[in-house]
């Protein structure tokens, strides 16, 4: 089984992809974990887009969450079984990220790159809440559902999620 998962910060991705990385036994891949290096700092593209493909490669089952359009993006969904898209409100994602920094403080978390702490300011606050779910970036994940209407799941809430989960659970989904 192939999952990919997208959607907005705070939406949940990471945490549903060791979900349904424990569900399948399928190797988990965290894009953010590709993304950085230690303190935040940027990976070399070069280097990010060769690790997504030897992991894509590599693996006949994978989950991966994150959007980054430009790591292999087009293959991981071509390739993907299930497209999961996770679309939640911003005060909804705005109220996991700040009960994340409280949990994570001073931390990394485990589905980050190691060395970067966890940090909630007015960069990421913005992203959150305009920046990284404009209306082009919203239209962007509706039009995967078009592109892939058998095999994507548009979830706009946590009751969404539980009850896909459920059904995934049992074969129905």
């Amino acid at each position: 089984m192939k999952i990919a998962i997208l959607g907005f910060s705070g939406s949940g991705k990471s945490t549903l992809a060791q979900t349904l990385g424990e569900i399948t036994g399928a190797p988990v891949l965290h894009l953010d974990t590709v993304q950085f290096l230690p303190n935040w700092e940027a990976r070399d593209m070069t280097e990010k887009q060769q690790m997504v493909e030897d992991f894509l490669d590599s693996h006949f089952s994978w989950v991966i969450d994150g959007n980054y359009r430009k790591l292999s993006y087009e293959r991981r969904l071509e390739e993907a079984d299930q497209i999961w898209i996770l679309l939640f409100s911003r005060a909804t994602r705005l109220w996991r990220v700040c009960r994340r920094y409280r949990q994570y403080r001073g931390k990394t978390r485990p589905d980050m790159a190691e060395g970067c702490g966890e940090k909630l300011d007015g960069e990421f606050i913005r992203w959150v809440l305009w920046k990284g779910c404009t209306p082009e970036i919203d239209q962007r994940m509706r039009d995967v559902v078009r592109q892939y209407p058998e095999k994507s799941h548009l979830l706009e809430n946590q009751h969404q999620v539980n009850t896909a989960l459920r059904l995934f659970r049992e074969g129905r989904l």
